[in-house]
């Protein structure tokens, strides 16, 4: 016997929603070279969908996916109501939700007898039931009796060579001293099934159970799950994980003594559990962990031979990740899954009655078909990176995680990563791209503010400062500026910037130390910068090698079209300062960063209402360098880096070239901007980057829209962000950004039409 003991500090007296290759769960899988997962639905009425590789020959079918058009169609079938799942090869088995009698079915393949449970089995009530490789074992006893235990009946279901299949009872599976005992739960294998015995201990019988080598243990398990060759179970007398079996299965020394876990699944060489902190997915054995989903977390998981799928916890849609890397993936429906059994115990010590008003379904008042059941579904004590504990787990509501980006006193410093005397965001600091980037906009804007600093010289010269979007302009007195040397008038310019002391400055940024550093790159330096008056801004630092470089004529031509730009979506020049040799420029201050760092980087997630409108606000800021300026400007470098986000959330389009394009190349940058924004488009709907070499083929282009183009939309869309009900929005969404990148730049259409359509996207507010 091999055993894994990993302590886990919890105490469950009632079975948590984990299913594996023989347990019963909401969602479950059956095994083989098909892959099929089936989950009981959140209609309140316990339907059963399911899902998988060539769904689409399924059979019986109630189809109802025109919500879906991902590969994997889901398909309703028209078995009745269900309790609780168990898949076997090829087959899967569940109870009954209004008799608790057993009932299987064939997954894929015409089904000889519809029903799969020989007839004396067929008026039995059964309280739990576990489907193996060939053969389904059940617990006697009605499933809503309270604490229900009993004896254990097995059966075989055989396959025909023409693909039909068949119930029968079992000689192979009968063991005296088995059909003695009283069982609270039962797990199933490949020839083999195991019990938890009501006063304690675990049983194992059939032709492989010798191979487990289960002998002397007095333990009950609150979980139970069971892979092909091996089993494993969490104690309730310990909290320990242990495991018996074939060690390849479950053994990986790395997670053993770091998974902490309160529900777990199994598959042919793996276990995957759903941690007791955060509710996120931990896979181990023979599992490529990179592809577990990170950043949510899951109330329950199934396992397949080389798929794990979970219901996520904050939507409760399906999410579905390959184990094994020679096994071709496929996308999970959208659909609402059961995120746990229904039961009429009260919820125990650690668990959470699920509320059902979280879904904002108003004709949903239930996920059970009766009013009396819940599902007790274990409460999370922690959460996923980028997120706080706002609010502790109650009776009916599991605990409230909430983006760090609203963390507001010192309750989530710690946890947030924010230095508690300058409250600032380390993980923004180190993250935070850069406000205006490396591009010619940097280097050239350097330079021309040290010109216009020094045709400012004369003390008490008035100016102009834009001390909002789009606001007025506010007359203030500018300081002596020390000589400085004069340069061409600027008088006709709308927006001058403000002139800043370069002691003030010094002061703002505590002497450009690094602690407040937010970036930087071949121009120098930039810097967070809390002025006097109490505003914040960014100011960027050139350092020697961009002093050096100048052309007059290139300066006087930039800062022109400088002071014409001033636009609610865009970054714009706050000020400068010329002092010194110094060349430095105020810009204002972004404080959520760029939407690069949102999508890719690590920072709070963003919901689809604020992808939508972040959508139509950099459309907006485009269209007024192509469209309101003239002649336009076209950005020739845009991307996620590049949109960054205001204290409102608002988009602000940054990096933008300055030199004007001539007649000749004008439309065709302005069209690879286009180009770019349908690119963006792709970024914000799928969450993947532009090019990832991660992923196969890398360039999201080349991805995502043969997708779109066959009507598979929502396969692209980024599953760590809850998905809202109607993805209509989004889908429309992704057909503007097909037209985007189509590649004859003819056939893209021009910017203005893009903002508008996105403008009506998000005043219809279909997506809420």
């Amino acid at each position: 016997m091999l055993q894994v003991s990993i302590f886990l500090h919890f105490l469950f007296l009632f079975f948590i929603s984990a299913t594996a290759f023989g347990t019963m769960g909401p969602i479950s899988a059956s095994f083989g070279k098909d892959e099929l997962f089936c989950a009981i639905d959140a209609s309140g009425n316990q339907n059963i969908l399911c899902f998988g590789n060539n769904v689409t020959s399924q059979a019986p079918s109630q189809s109802n996916s025109s919500s879906s058009s991902s590969s994997s169609l889901p398909y309703f079938t028209s078995v009745p109501a269900m309790s609780g799942l168990s898949g076997g090869e090829g087959f899967f088995c569940g109870i009954l939700a209004n008799t608790s009698q057993a009932f299987c079915w064939g997954a894929g393949k015409p089904a000889g007898d519809p029903v799969l449970v020989p007839p004396a089995y067929r008026n039995t009530a059964y309280s739990r039931i576990a489907a193996g490789k060939s053969h389904v074992c059940a617990v006697r006893g009605s499933y809503f009796a309270d604490r229900a235990s009993g004896s254990v009946d097995c059966w075989e279901v055989a396959q025909t060579r023409n693909n039909t299949f068949y119930a029968k009872q079992s000689l192979a599976f009968y063991d005296q001293s088995v059909s003695n005992l009283e069982l609270n739960d039962v797990v199933s294998g490949e020839d083999f099934a195991c019990g938890s015995v009501r006063d304690g201990g675990l049983v194992c019988w059939g032709p492989n159970s010798k191979s487990l080598q289960v002998s002397n243990v007095s333990d009950s398990f609150s979980v139970l799950a069971s892979g092909r060759n091996a089993i494993c179970g969490v104690s309730n007398s310990s909290g320990e994980l242990k495991c018996w079996g074939e060690a390849s299965s479950y053994w990986d020394p790395e997670s053993a003594g770091r998974v902490q876990v309160v529900s777990l699944s199994a598959g042919s060489k793996h276990f995957c559990g759903i941690r007791k902190d955060s509710h996120v997915v931990e896979c181990w054995g023979a599992s490529d962990s990179s592809v577990v989903p990170k950043g949510y977390g899951f109330l329950a998981i199934a396992s397949s031979d080389y798929t794990t799928c979970g219901i996520r916890e904050d939507d409760l849609l399906l999410d579905c990740w390959v184990v094994n890397a020679s096994k071709p993936n496929f996308d999970s429906p959208l659909e609402l899954s059961s995120p746990g059994l229904c039961q009429k115990e009260s919820c125990g010590v650690g668990e959470f009655a699920f509320n059902v008003s979280v879904l904002n379904e108003p004709d949903l008042s239930s996920l059970c078909v009766r009013q009396d059941l819940r599902i007790c579904s274990p409460c999370g004590s922690n959460c996923s990176r980028g997120l706080f504990l706002s609010s502790p787990c109650g009776l009916s509501n599991d605990r409230v995680c909430t983006p760090c980006s609203l963390c507001q006193n010192s309750s989530c410093w710690g946890v947030c990563g924010i230095h508690p005397t300058s409250g600032l965001h380390l993980h923004h600091l180190l993250r935070w791209v850069l406000i205006i980037g490396s591009s010619a906009l940097g280097v050239l804007l350097i330079l021309v503010c040290g010109l216009v600093a020094r045709g400012r010289r004369r003390k008490g010269t008035k100016k102009q400062s834009n001390k909002s979007c789009m606001g007025k302009m506010e007359q203030e007195d500018d300081g002596d500026l020390n000589g400085l040397n004069s340069t061409p008038s600027i008088a006709s310019c709308p927006g001058v910037p403000q002139v800043f002391r370069l002691s003030e400055l010094k002061d703002a940024t505590n002497g450009f130390k690094e602690f407040n550093e937010l970036g930087r790159g071949s121009y120098g330096f930039v810097y967070k910068a809390a002025l006097a008056d109490g505003r914040v801004v960014a100011v960027k630092r050139a350092n020697a090698a961009t002093i050096i470089h100048t052309n007059n004529r290139d300066f006087e031509m930039e800062l022109e079209i400088l002071c014409k730009i001033r636009h609610c979506n865009i970054v714009n020049l706050v000020g400068y300062c010329a002092e010194m040799g110094e060349r430095l420029l105020v810009y204002e201050y972004m404080p959520h960063g760029t939407l690069y760092d949102h999508l890719h980087g690590g920072l709070s997630p963003l919901n689809w209402t604020l992808r939508l409108k972040i959508a139509m606000q950099a459309a907006k800021g485009l269209e007024y360098l192509h469209r309101e300026l003239s002649p336009p400007i076209p950005h020739r470098d845009l991307n996620t880096s590049n949109i960054l986000l205001d204290s409102d959330w608002g988009a602000r389009i940054s990096d933008f070239g300055l030199i004007t394009s001539t007649d000749k190349d004008l439309r065709g940058d302005l069209e690879t901007d286009v180009y770019n924004f349908g690119i963006v488009l792709l970024e914000i709907l799928s969450g993947r980057k532009a090019c990832d070499p991660d992923f196969n083929p890398p360039d999201i282009v080349e991805w995502a829209v043969p997708l779109i183009k066959q009507g598979k939309a929502a396969a692209i869309l980024d599953r760590c962000t809850p998905l809202p009900r109607n993805v209509e929005p989004l889908l429309r969404l992704a057909d503007i950004a097909e037209l985007s990148v189509r590649h004859n730049p003819a056939d893209r259409p021009p910017l203005p039409d893009i903002a508008s359509w996105l403008e009506q996207i998000v005043k219809d507010g279909l997506i809420l």
